[in-house]
């Protein structure tokens, strides 16, 4: 059975405060219109800001989607039929044809995966029970030989579940011959499949087979039942003849015997790329998917592998290529929202794209909740203040607008929260540095950019004071020459804002060559000081566009 789709709600890699509380508001709006299936994810860890938030108003964190590499799980068949290891390959076969699965997973009684059921193993197994050339023994148990002919049991001695090597006779030659080979077998667990003569019945209880199979309905009588119950010998009455009874009782074997054991399981984690070549090595050409604890969760097949994969995405926060999660290219894009500048995310259909100049993509939600006319659950309201006052400085940097200002008076009315104790709050959250390696706060808000040929990446820490940064220096500029080298990057630099002044440093790792074309002015080797700018998308990005435009003509 295919699952439903999934469409995840995710913002940038390292996201900030705005794109994770965005991806739960917007999830949220869409399930609260109807749709349980949008689902908010986020592609990296949060932040000490981010994290402070969803603690303070006990909100749950979206799921963790490091990458949206093609796996298992978003082309897997989800709720398969499984088969009980007890049950014959009969009723097994008769279960295949009535659900149309040509292949079931045999699972224990905890539904742990043993091995898997196909027509081809099928074919192997019965053809080799039935070759002539070899002794007719086999594993199997009297309820499932008694189940598998339809049999009218008369009496059953001992454990009828109980699995044993039964070693199979018909019962056609002369009495003599008949004696001889039952005393031939008399260490084996005996099945006798008899018609109506009585001298058999006798033969076959006197010499305590474990089963006598009598067939065209025939009766053993009375005498011959209690000598039967005494010694032990079970009784069973087949309502087909002979010949029937003799080909039918091979498909009483329990399942388990007949499974291909040789068939890997995969995990719903495995990446595609992995189980291609598994699958090339199958015969049935299909793989179960297990859990952790080795129980069945669903199957996987070279078929799947061509359809449409599961889940659908909408980006928050961004719509450039390389800010966005690995993989995403992978899958349908149903809507972007954002507020930075327009980049490249070539899609194959037409959607929902909705970019509007404002200080965070939360006012974008928030309007939105305004627009289908639902009420903004005080949670809710409460996360998309923090993304607002977060991503614009308390309402003072300058990518602030006349609609952040009125969505966060809005939220700050209906959640009974003020906006500058708030605002400053969240900021002290996220702007404590001291203990906290280099390569962690480089990281925790980096973004690429490409123009032209080159790329360089731009991350950004808010501090209460640049100090300690600067005390630090030379451990965050290797940290940016690492980010430079491993990306081949143009530069790679760090816009670390003082929230208590409004303006920032900027500390740079870049080509040599490049260091011409910076125009900000020089505080240090390195180091840069921007009076008054604060907001990478809006004042950052464009000049450092602009050189690095000077730089490639």
């Amino acid at each position: 059975m295919e699952m439903e789709k999934t469409i995840y709600i995710i913002g940038h890699r390292n996201p900030d405060t705005d794109a994770v509380v965005s991806a739960v508001a917007y999830a949220r709006l869409k399930n609260l219109l109807g749709y349980p299936n949008y689902k908010a994810a986020r592609a990296g860890h949060l932040n000490p800001q981010t994290a402070y938030i969803f603690n303070k108003f006990n909100v749950p964190r979206p799921e963790y989607i490091p990458d949206l590499v093609p796996k298992v799980k978003y082309f897997m068949q989800y709720d398969v039929e499984t088969v009980p290891e007890n049950l014959s390959v009969w009723e097994s076969i008769a279960l295949m044809e009535k659900t149309e699965n040509r292949v079931m997973p045999v699972v224990d009684k905890d539904g742990k995966y043993l091995s898997l059921l196909h027509y081809s193993g099928f074919a192997r197994g019965v053809l080799t029970i039935l070759n002539p050339e070899k002794k007719h023994t086999f594993s199997t148990s009297i309820k499932l030989i008694q189940k598998t002919l339809n049999a009218q049991p008369i009496c059953l001695s001992g454990d009828a579940n109980k699995i044993f090597k039964a070693s199979i006779h018909v019962a056609s030659s002369s009495i003599e011959t008949f004696k001889k080979r039952l005393d031939a077998h008399a260490s084996e667990d005996i099945v006798v499949i008899a018609s109506d003569r009585e001298d058999i019945h006798k033969i076959c209880i006197e010499h305590k087979v474990k089963l006598l199979i009598t067939t065209s309905a025939c009766v053993i009588n009375k005498d011959l039942r209690e000598l039967a119950e005494k010694n032990g010998v079970s009784v069973v009455v087949s309502p087909y003849s002979t010949s029937p009874t003799s080909m039918l009782i091979a498909y009483s074997m329990p399942v388990s015997v007949m499974g291909d054991k040789d068939v890997k399981t995969v995990s719903i984690n495995d990446t595609v790329s992995k189980i291609k070549d598994i699958l090339k090595n199958v015969h049935c050409k299909y793989l179960p998917v297990v859990d952790e604890n080795n129980k069945v969760i669903g199957m996987i097949s070279e078929h799947d592998l061509m359809k449409e994969p599961n889940i659908e995405v909408i980006l928050v926060d961004h719509n450039e290529m390389s800010q966005a999660v690995e993989g995403v290219e992978q899958y349908k894009i149903q809507e972007v929202i954002d507020h930075h500048r327009i980049g490249a995310i070539p899609t194959k259909n037409p959607i929902t794209f909705i970019n509007r100049p404002v200080g965070s993509t939360a006012t974008q939600i928030a309007g939105l909740y305004k627009e289908y006319k639902i009420p903004i659950p005080k949670d809710i309201a409460s996360l998309l203040l923090c993304g607002i006052l977060s991503d614009t400085l308390i309402l003072q940097s300058a990518t602030t607008t006349d609609v952040d200002r009125d969505i966060a008076e809005y939220l700050s009315d209906i959640t009974d929260l003020d906006i500058k104790q708030l605002g400053n709050e969240i900021l002290i959250a996220g702007s404590n540095v001291s203990g906290r390696n280099a390569g962690e706060l480089v990281r925790q808000d980096l973004k690429e950019y490409t123009e032209g040929k080159v790329t360089y990446t731009v991350s950004q820490i808010e501090v209460g004071s640049t100090k300690e940064v600067l005390n630090r220096k030379n451990d965050f500029l290797k940290e940016l020459e690492i980010e430079s080298r491993s990306r081949k990057a143009l530069f790679s630099c760090l816009l670390v804002t003082d929230i208590t002044t409004l303006s920032s440093i900027l500390l740079i790792h870049c080509e040599p060559k490049f260091e011409q074309f910076i125009t900000f002015p020089k505080q240090e080797d390195n180091t840069y000081y921007l009076q008054g700018v604060v907001s990478r998308k809006k004042q950052l990005i464009p000049l450092i566009t602009e050189q690095v435009v000077n730089y490639l003509k």
